[in-house]
């Protein structure tokens, strides 16, 4: 098996209905067998969203390999390349972080943990007494667990009392969080992987999946090469493996995404695709979205999209006259300038069918990352624990006798802060104390060069993570963290499926897990809640777990059902239900809900009163906004479109990755993308080295000549030459980066 090469394996089609047939992959380090395997630790893979349920295999106190498991709902036994060669060689790098170190004399020393974290919460006290709790920022990841997310949460807004909380969830998931929320009330997927083999259409909007989530892909194919096969619908301006695959390929020129959305929108309305009953019944807002949506006609949305009309009443077509549509959206459409709104288009679709809560027709508005969903549940990031609402008295209140502290530390005083204006606080001075945890914004963030200036700045800058990233080397204090199975904890894949991942081994020398990080801090600083008493009263994971079941209790996002227990003897177990909204009945009540909402060409918020005035109260809400130009259009000085994103073999900045032989054989360095046509103009062969620059910066890569747009020019993220060339622009409602369109102009580098 060479899973670089074939990475989706073998096939296993089967037909409508039936079950996905189980197919166990297996990767033990090279002359191992099963039998040699000292144990099998139960878990699930983190190198991407899907969230594949696994055993670790573990020999003589290392992790050498991974399996999957058949009986998991949510892969069948499948693994991916990144889960199958990229999981475990990383634990025994000989670069592991190993030791705390801090800043003396412009140099990272080793020292002990009580020097590290004592000189952390000297300067946090001191900026606490002289500047109060906005002088904290917290920048965390979205490959935490769950345990971690939570403690981390009730440290920031309890403990301190910051709205500067947020995650690089903000780079990859903000948006599906943000059109959930303006749709239905909260966050939550309605749909499930499931519906994969009970689906007449798929749609994949901005969502290459091919790459991104290979297993659910492969699961996809599987039903594609069955009896009665679903038809495929892909929206993406790249002739990616699923637009080969698709029996239409929309191609919107780069950020144009909201414009087809808004035609396909208005191809039901026009045609009488439209359940009129239903919508009437379960929705608000039809005849406002029926208004904006009306001058996007198919010769419209060509004009503008440079797409044939044909095709989009034929996509039209199939959604409209399919009985089970499955949608799933990614960052195609969530780093683009109208991220929010397009998503929303998405849910609008459906809503409009009445095609959500049974089998075969859902909605996944997808994660980008393993563990990103726990951030937006927890509460770590801009979002309040268990979906509450910031605006809300009441929910604070409820969070103020959980944690039994005065409501006024809560910070809802003020909106939450977004990422990337935490780095323009830092920047500024505002903030004084920066404590980035298991992320690398040095490359993820756009504007790499600024980032770095940041980081390097006056700002007091903690970092934890099992490597000196690019931004651990900018750091004063460094803190060596424990890996994924080398600590315990649970975490929520995109279909809102939760996996117990069970400690393996010992993470190397002093590391500690991010949950023991976090208590330290929290016994550093000697938060106390109102009685006097430790603020958090939890020192396991498990009763990390327990406490959050009770701040999740009652919320969309109930876990009161789950346990450790329950994790341990079941595998992979839902919350919610299979589907949420069987009923048709959405969180979207006022005093229930997570937002009153926004508008969603300005990101003008909706205030409670203007809410109630809606009277949704259970109904899902129909919204939409005009399409609008990106910020940056391509001009005679740069006359190209950049865009960003990911290859299969590497994932985020490859901190674990890059430590795979054979993954980083298979993609060892970025590279260009560019079309036949624009690479003859420019006079470039592929192979030929170019630079490729934007307003901001340049780069020098390889170039590849592909069926990539012309006057599209693209480059992968994960090696930091991309975020050097994007722009510090985002989407108004999730304030989600735009990395997919700013501008660039390309020269061969012997010219």
């Amino acid at each position: 098996m060479d899973r670089i090469s074939d990475i989706w394996g073998t096939r296993n089609p089967h037909s409508r209905g039936t079950t996905w047939p189980a197919r166990v992959d297996l990767h033990l380090d090279e002359g191992l067998t099963e039998a040699q395997v000292d144990r099998w630790v139960p878990s699930a893979c983190v190198l991407c969203s899907n969230g594949c349920g696994c055993e670790i295999a573990v020999k003589d106190g290392r992790m050498v390999g991974v399996r999957g498991r058949a009986d998991d709902p949510v892969n069948g036994g499948r693994l991916g390349p990144k889960g199958l060669y990229g999981s475990t060689p990383w634990s025994r790098s000989p670069d592991r972080l190993t030791r705390p170190l801090i800043r003396e004399g412009g140099e990272l020393v080793e020292c002990d943990w009580d020097t590290a974290m004592g000189r952390i919460a000297e300067v946090s006290r001191r900026l606490l007494r002289e500047r109060g709790p906005l002088s904290h920022g917290f920048y965390t990841s979205g490959q935490l667990f769950l345990e971690e997310y939570y403690t981390l949460a009730v440290i920031g807004k309890a403990g301190i009392g910051t709205p500067h909380m947020d995650g690089n969830t903000r780079l990859c998931t903000a948006t599906a969080a943000a059109s959930l929320k303006e749709s239905f009330g909260a966050d939550g997927q309605p749909g499930c992987y499931d519906d994969v083999e009970h689906c007449d259409a798929i749609f994949l909007y901005g969502h290459n999946m091919p790459e991104t989530q290979t297993v659910l892909w492969a699961r996809v194919l599987d039903r594609l090469r069955g009896a009665d096969p679903p038809v495929l619908v892909c929206v993406d301006p790249r002739r990616t493996a699923v637009a080969a695959e698709a029996t239409v390929h929309l191609a919107p020129k780069v950020g144009t995404n909201l414009a087809l959305m808004n035609g396909l929108v208005r191809e039901l309305f026009v045609n009488g695709w439209v359940d009129e009953d239903w919508v009437g019944e379960h929705t608000v807002g039809v005849e406002t979205l029926r208004e904006i949506v009306s001058p996007y006609t198919p010769d419209e949305v060509a004009r503008i999209c440079e797409v044939e009309p044909e095709d989009v009443t034929k996509a039209a077509r199939i959604f409209g006259t399919s009985q089970r549509v499955l949608s799933t959206v990614l960052q195609g459409f969530y780093q683009s300038h109208q991220a929010t709104a397009s998503a929303v288009a998405v849910n609008n679709l459906h809503l409009l069918r009445g095609m959500l809560g049974r089998p075969g027709a859902g909605i996944l508005q997808m994660n980008g990352q393993p563990t990103a969903q726990n951030n937006r549940e927890c509460g770590a990031d801009g979002d309040l624990p268990g979906f509450r609402n910031w605006d809300n008295e009441q929910h604070i209140a409820e969070l103020a006798r959980l944690w039994n502290v005065d409501p006024l530390v809560i910070p809802h005083w003020a909106e939450p802060t977004h990422a990337l204006q935490i780095f323009k606080y830092a920047e500024e001075g505002s903030i004084g104390l920066l404590w980035i945890s298991a992320t690398n914004p040095a490359v993820s963030l756009p504007e790499s060069a600024r980032i770095r200036r940041i980081l390097g700045g006056d700002c007091f800058v903690v970092v934890q993570d099992l490597f000196r990233t690019e931004t651990a080397e900018l750091a004063d204090v460094v803190l060596p963290a424990a890996g994924w199975g080398e600590k315990t904890g649970t975490f929520t894949n995109a279909d809102r499926t939760v996996h117990l991942s069970e400690q393996a081994v010992s993470p190397p020398g002093e590391a500690r897990s991010d949950f023991e990080i976090f208590l330290g801090y929290a016994d550093a600083m000697d938060f106390r809640d109102a009685d006097g008493r430790p603020l958090i009263g939890w020192r396991t994971p498990e009763h990390a777990f327990e406490a959050w079941r009770e701040a999740s209790r009652g919320r969309p996002c109930d876990y009161s059902e789950l346990s450790y227990d329950r994790l341990r003897s079941s595998g992979g177990l839902r919350w919610g239900a299979d589907r949420l909204y069987t009923d048709a009945s959405f969180p979207s009540a006022t005093d229930f809900c997570e937002t009153y909402g926004h508008d969603l060409l300005t990101g003008a918020t909706v205030t409670e009163q203007e809410h109630r005035a809606q009277g949704a109260d259970g109904r899902a809400f129909l919204k939409g906004a005009p399409y609008h130009p990106a910020p940056e259009t391509p001009s005679e000085e740069f006359p190209l479109l950049f865009t960003t994103g990911r290859t299969v073999h590497q994932f985020h900045t490859r901190t674990k990755t890059g430590r795979s032989r054979p993954l980083n054989r298979a993609a060892p360095e970025a590279w260009a993308e560019l079309s036949e046509a624009d690479a003859a103009k420019l006079g470039i062969k592929d192979g030929d080295r170019v630079r490729v620059e934007s307003p901001r910066s340049a780069v020098e890569v390889p170039a590849r000549i592909t069926r990539v747009p012309t006057g599209t020019v693209f480059v992968p993220f994960h090696y930091g030459q991309a975020n050097e060339l994007t722009a510090t622009v985002w989407d108004p409602v999730s304030k989600q980066p735009a990395f997919k369109t700013a501008v660039c102009r390309v020269t061969p580098c012997n010219s």
